[in-house]
């Protein structure tokens, strides 16, 4: 049959054999400009090596074969013994080895750590978001475990190895491991003090049996979990390994996976502890502030991981009205779609510059710089992770019918969108972690107010919002239900002033017009006709096949 009517003209060719890296001009000028000299260049060809693979067809074809085959638990063997296993598709391995061996979990002990593992975490999560969750709760393991100086030398060089080993075993025959975390209960959700699993000590010191439910326990096939659990002194963190020391397998029943909206190439479970055998770290009754470390590290990898999947939806509606043709010409020639595109360029840029920010204030490790992660990272943390949902669902409709079908890889993006705005706390429970900190910890604020206060004088509508922003901080009193409001405009106002000292006129001209003056509409598209929009469009372009 002839096949004359099935000419295929205007479509676009994929996004593909390029370097992500190298191709974000916002992600590498940060990298630049947070890492020291003497290990800059090292750190820029590791990152383009990582972005090329994350740009190669072979990482896209495992992403998509990742979360076609999501994990599929085996609770038993053919013989009836209980395994509590998670099978995964081979796909899946080959992302987590690329991952780890690229040291997407080691930050903390080497220089300029978090700012290469940040950056890396950014470039990689594009190639495919899922496996991002046990590489981030490894990563953010380490300072948890270092209140224990024993059990962090135990497990440490395991958790920041660079070699992935699949499997159950006991860690000291394995050359790496990957940590998940389990905090979540059916009674309780967020509210952890709530919790009824049970911790009962053992004769020897530090050792404890836990019984009790997890209803959400992230990474169910680790090699090892920070959970909390109710001992004689309160609620306690502990060490539950999946394999114990003499290989017999630590009672760690999975009663099932999660069906879940997106994230569908990782596991999520409820798991049973029935006499599973923990040990402690920390001192009894202090399990939050022990493991709040933890979640400060993967609330940040929630920033991070928002931002990589607006970048990589932003830079997929660009390259396709750049090669896609209506109306007489290409899209990315209409004024109209410029508008929306450069629209989404700069909240896209806004989400790497702050991220990358608040990592290389994870490597300055002074006092300054911990007392602004204390509001800066909650605060980020709600907004930018609520801002990606917004951005991936209109850089679809760019692509238009060609967004809406899977092959596309948008509907992976939108379905992963809202993940990071719910994981290690909603909204509401940044919001009012900003709270705390404004009314408990007065050098958190100060440490804020100085940062957004490098910028002062650049551009009155800055000057003018942080203004605003000081009346606001003035009357804290019944301040809850403006909690939500306060926050964005924080986020708002410290994304400005990052932008302001370090991207172009442009860009930090078109954001202060928009976020910060009111020039702007109720949707993207909607920025004053008068700016530069195509020099912001221009930038946002990845780099082509």
């Amino acid at each position: 049959m002839a096949a004359s009517t099935h000419t295929v003209t205007n479509q676009v060719p994929p996004l593909v054999g390029y370097d992500v890296f190298a191709g974000d001009r916002a992600l590498t000028e940060a990298v630049e400009r947070h890492l020291a000299p003497g290990i800059l260049r090292e750190a820029q060809e590791e990152l383009s090596t990582l972005g090329r693979a994350a740009g190669s067809v072979q990482a896209q074809e495992w992403g998509a074969q990742a979360n076609e085959n999501p994990p599929r638990l085996r609770t038993h063997d053919r013989y009836g013994h209980r395994i509590d296993e998670v099978d995964f598709h081979p796909a899946w391995h080959r992302l987590l080895g690329h991952a780890v061996t690229a040291g997407l979990t080691d930050a903390w002990g080497r220089q300029g750590g978090h700012v290469r593992r940040a950056a890396g975490f950014l470039v990689w999560t594009q190639a495919e978001a899922g496996h991002g969750c046990p590489l981030s709760m490894t990563h953010a393991a380490v300072p948890a475990l270092r209140t224990d100086p024993a059990l962090a030398a135990e497990w440490e060089p395991l958790l920041t190895s660079h070699v992935y080993e699949e499997g159950l075993r006991p860690a000291s025959q394995k050359s790496g491991v990957l940590f998940g975390m389990g905090m979540t209960e059916k009674q309780g959700g967020t509210d952890v003090r709530s919790n009824t699993t049970r911790a009962e000590a053992l004769a020897a010191d530090g050792e404890y049996l836990l019984t009790g439910h997890k209803w959400f326990c992230s990474a169910p096939m680790s090699d090892g979990f920070l959970v909390l659990a109710q001992a004689a002194d309160g609620l306690s963190c502990f060490l539950v390994p999946r394999v114990l020391p003499d290989g017999a397998r630590n009672p760690f029943a999975i009663q099932r996976l999660k069906d879940k909206l997106g994230n569908r190439s990782n596991a999520s479970g409820e798991v049973e502890f029935d006499g599973t055998w923990a040990r402690r770290v920390g001192e009894e009754g202090r399990g939050v502030r022990t493991i709040i470390e933890m979640v400060a590290a993967t609330r940040l990898d929630c920033v991070v991981g928002s931002a990589a999947l607006m970048r990589q939806a932003v830079a997929q509606a660009v390259h396709h009205s750049a090669h896609r043709s209506a109306f007489g010409g290409l899209l990315i020639e209409k004024p109209l779609m410029r508008n929306v595109l450069a629209d989404l360029a700069l909240e896209s840029e806004a989400a790497t510059t702050l991220a990358l920010r608040l990592a290389a204030a994870y490597d300055a490790d002074t006092e300054q710089e911990r007392a602004f992660l204390r509001i800066a990272v909650p605060a980020a943390k709600y907004w930018v992770t609520k801002r990606c949902s917004a951005v991936v669902g209109e850089a679809l409709e760019c692509l238009g019918g060609n967004g809406y079908v899977e092959e596309s890889g948008m509907p992976r993006l939108l379905r992963e969108a809202p993940l990071n705005s719910i994981w290690e706390g909603s909204g509401n429970v940044q919001a009012l972690d900003v709270l705390r900190a404004l009314q408990r910890e007065p050098g958190a604020l100060d440490a804020f107010l100085r940062e957004v206060g490098k910028a002062r004088g650049a551009d009155h509508r800055l000057d003018a919002a942080i203004k605003d922003l000081l009346t606001e901080l003035a009357d804290l009193e019944a301040v809850e239900a403006r909690a939500r409001r306060l926050v964005e405009r924080m986020a708002l106002v410290l994304q400005g002033s990052l932008l302001l000292r370090w991207a172009p006129p442009e860009v930090a001209d078109a954001f202060c017009a928009s976020r910060l003056g009111g020039d702007w509409g109720s949707a993207f598209g909607t920025l004053p006709h008068s700016l530069d929009l195509a020099t912001v469009v221009e930038r946002a372009r990845a780099g082509e096949s």
